[in-house]
Parts: C-alpha cells; sequence; structure tokens
C-alpha cells in the first residue's frame, strides 16, 4: 500500500474563513505550538527535483517555477531577502533530529505531457502514475497540472498535496512526489489568495502578483509549502502534528503567513516593488520576487518569516 502523506493545503479556508479583524484570542498568550518528530526518515543531502508539467504552461510560466527551485541553493548570491535563506530554515528540523542537516535542492528532469495522456479530469490516484514518469530516487517529483486540468478534491478540499510510492513494484524504497494545479481558472480565492480576493471572509483587495500571474505566482506559495512539508515528513513519520493522514506541517502550522503582524485575512507586512506594486518577501535569481508562506522554526517552536 501506498503511504498516504497528505499535505493537503486548505490555504484560504484557513486564512480567510476566521474573520477579517484581530479577536479576542489575539490577547490572549497562546501557548507554544509544536511538531513532533516521529523518527522518521527526513530528506537531505542533494535533493533532485524532477518536474512533471501536465497540460499546456507557457515558456514564460515554466521560468518562474524553474527560477524557484534553482534558487533555493543560492546561498548569499541573491538580494536579501533571499529564498535561500528562507529554505535553510528546513535544515534545522534535521539538525534537531540529530541527521545530517545541508539539503541542496537540485533542478532534475523535466517531463512535459501538454497533450494531457490521462485526460483533463484525474483521480488521486493518476498524480501517482504521473509522478512515476519522472521518478527521482532520494529526491522528490514535482507534478504541475495546468488551468484547464481538473483533479479530484482540487478546490474542493486541497490545492495540493504530497505523498509517497515505491520506487518500483516490489520494492520497499519509495520515492516522494507533490502535486500542485494552477487555480487560475477553477479556484483562484482559495488557491491563489492572497493575489485574488479570498471566496470567503472579508472582500479585501488583492495583492499584486510578483511575477504578473495570479495562477503561477499561487502555485509558488503552494509548490513552496509542499516542499517544506515533503522535505520535514516526507514518509508520514517525520515532524508533524495531528493525525498522519492529515498533519499539520512546518508550513500549514503557520497558515495565511507571510510577513510580521500578519492574522486572518491579512498576509502581513510585505515589501511592495516600487515599479510594479507587486507584493513579495523573497529575492530569487534573475531578478524574480516571490511571495513565500512562513515556516514553523524548530528552535524557537513559532513561526518565522523572511520579512
Amino acid at each position: 500500500m501506498i503511504s498516504l502523506v497528505k499535505a493537503v493545503v486548505f490555504l484560504s479556508l484557513v486564512q480567510v474563513c476566521i474573520g477579517g479583524g484581530r479577536g479576542l484570542t489575539a490577547l490572549v498568550q497562546q501557548p507554544p505550538l509544536v511538531l513532533t518528530y516521529h523518527k522518521g526518515d527526513l530528506l537531505h543531502g542533494a535533493l533532485p527535483v524532477n518536474i512533471v508539467w501536465y497540460g499546456r504552461f507557457t515558456a514564460a510560466q515554466r521560468s518562474i517555477v524553474v527560477d524557484f527551485l534553482t534558487s533555493l541553493n543560492q546561498r548569499t548570491k541573491e538580494k536579501s531577502p533571499a529564498v535561500s535563506s528562507w529554505w535553510e530554515l528546513t535544515e534545522e528540523y534535521s539538525a534537531k533530529a540529530g541527521r545530517p542537516s545541508t539539503t541542496n535542492v537540485l533542478l532534475g528532469k523535466q517531463v512535459i505531457d501538454e497533450e494531457c495522456s490521462l485526460g483533463k479530469s484525474l483521480k488521486r490516484t493518476q498524480i501517482k502514475d504521473l509522478a512515476a514518469k519522472a521518478v527521482a530516487s532520494n529526491g522528490i517529483t514535482l507534478v504541475l497540472t495546468s488551468k484547464d486540468v481538473a483533479v479530484e478534491g482540487f478546490c474542493m478540499s486541497s490545492c495540493g498535496l504530497h505523498d509517497s510510492a515505491p520506487l518500483a513494484k516490489g520494492l520497499k524504497e519509495k520515492f516522494a512526489y507533490i502535486w500542485v494545479g494552477n487555480s487560475e481558472t477553477q479556484c483562484p480565492g482559495q488557491c491563489a489568495w492572497p493575489f485574488h480576493q479570498p471566496l470567503y471572509g472579508p472582500q479585501t483587495p488583492p495583492l499584486v502578483a510578483p511575477n504578473g500571474d495570479v495562477g503561477v505566482d499561487g502555485m509558488i506559495i503552494n509548490i513552496a509549502s509542499l516542499l517544506a512539508g515533503t522535505v520535514t515528513n516526507p514518509f508520514g513519520n517525520g515532524y508533524f502534528q495531528g493525525a498522519a493522514t492529515a498533519p499539520m506541517e512546518a508550513a500549514s502550522a503557520c497558515p495565511g503567513m507571510y510577513g510580521k503582524n500578519a492574522y486572518p485575512g491579512y498576509a502581513g507586512d510585505l515589501l511592495v516593488d516600487s515599479a510594479s506594486g507587486a507584493s513579495y518577501n523573497a529575492n530569487g535569481i534573475n531578478g524574480r520576487q516571490y511571495l513565500l508562506p512562513a515556516l514553523w522554526d524548530p528552535k524557537t517552536s513559532s513561526c518565522f518569516t523572511l520579512v
């Protein structure tokens, strides 16, 4: 059986349904959140990420994603705050567990399936089949579906997931995979917030997307969230809180937080590009700007943001 390590992303529902202002709970001292380490494997070292592009993506859209993945390891080469500084926090999980702590993302092979070989309405089980087209031993396969591809549960319960499967039939060794869908036309109010007005809650004006693409900039948020969850809980026995089938992980432990002073419905105090008016909190290669989610910091047991 496939180990179900589902990091289902309820970003919009958690972020905006609670209300638009600070409630009384903001005045109450909350106990620190703790993600428990369950003694399982963590991903570390050279970490190849292979991509399956399912459906039609433009060259510009692909470059946004590829530049983000490449930026994860460009230490000291980017303007501050840097994408690589955000990624370095995931290494603290391995260090705390007494494991090798360096995690270097390597861009692997890319498989393009523009004609949608399995159709444009996918079951969750078919995501695993697509991931198998680009298996990465000791790595991650990233399956990305285009805006006209429907996936079971997409928008209704999740914006993406991560899971694992055997490298080959009969083998115990597994590979990790992630799926994220482009929500531009299906549910941007759920999966592309804060670059689109939320489906629920206060209808605050959306932020300007840093790369000019609401769907793909929203995908970056979900890719980042699930990458962090995959590295720190790849096979369901790493760092998480709650049930293993629906765990609270590195990023999902800090929902809706992108900058300081964030609260439900407000992403936080972010950087704003003077030319484009776009909101962001991280710099990447090729002059890219990205909005990345807060991560739970195992040193402080609190949510960490770059700005």
